[in-house]
């Protein structure tokens, strides 16, 4: 019998988490309950990712947008944030790189500090690379790139008849890393949102009507024979 390993080894897979606020709304809780347990959720699945040899994953945390959302869930989502920073020196037992994605200097320094600590210490490791993206927007990414590569230009630093796609790619959040085979969105929502804008150019969009809160081991496997059932043509025939 085929198992998901099979099919997973490999893969660079980007999750949307999305669901916690509804899913503790829908039960009578506050919706800091919903990322307590999507923050449960989120470990569960980098561990079977791991267990299933994909290469990378992109785990999407807190977007730049997220701010505007009442300063009491805002606060929670950084304490839970703060706690897995904590945790997260456990990696060190495991052959995980983790890198964090998006503009770490909005965070409390403390953070950026573990956050920068956490990334060198893990910087040797040769197994799935973990990315989480805090504080992260995918347009923002790709003007951030556009004023690195335009300031040296300016500079004389740089042709900009030199820049090309992999110029540019260089200087994204995820450099050197592996654009997503697919993206999946649990929570029956359709859209990206604002979600690695430029790596997704040819990513396969997985939704799935299920609550990030009650996302599966399961879910993943169905979604990854979704991601097999299709054909990546890449634009061509």
């Amino acid at each position: 019998m085929e198992h998901p390993a099979d099919f997973a080894k490999g893969l660079s897979i980007g999750i949307i988490m999305d669901g916690n606020g509804r899913w503790a709304q829908k039960r009578g809780l506050p919706r800091t309950a919903g990322h307590t347990r999507g923050a449960q959720v989120f470990q569960d699945i980098a561990d079977y990712c791991d267990e299933l040899g994909v290469a990378s994953v992109y785990f999407y945390a807190f977007s730049t947008e997220n701010w505007k959302r009442p300063a009491e869930e805002v606060g929670a989502i950084m304490k839970l944030f703060g706690e897995y920073l904590i945790k997260a020196f456990d990696y060190k037992k495991r052959n995980n790189r983790i890198v964090f994605l998006g503009d770490r200097t909005a965070l409390e320094p403390r953070y950026q500090k573990l956050m920068d600590e956490i990334e060198q210490g893990t910087a040797h490791k040769t197994g799935m690379v973990l990315n989480i993206a805090v504080n992260y927007g995918g347009r923002q990414e790709i003007l951030r790139a556009a004023k690195s590569l335009a300031a040296e230009a300016a500079a004389g630093k740089l042709d900009p008849e030199s820049i090309d796609e992999e110029l540019f790619a260089s200087r994204m959040y995820t450099a050197g890393q592996k654009d997503p085979d697919l993206i999946l969105r649990p929570s029956g929502e359709k859209r990206l949102s604002n979600f690695m804008l430029w790596q997704a150019a040819y990513a396969e969009l997985v939704e799935m009507d299920v609550l990030w809160p009650d996302f599966t081991r399961e879910d993943l496997d169905a979604a990854i024979a979704e991601f097999n059932r299709r054909s990546r043509r890449f634009g061509g025939v």
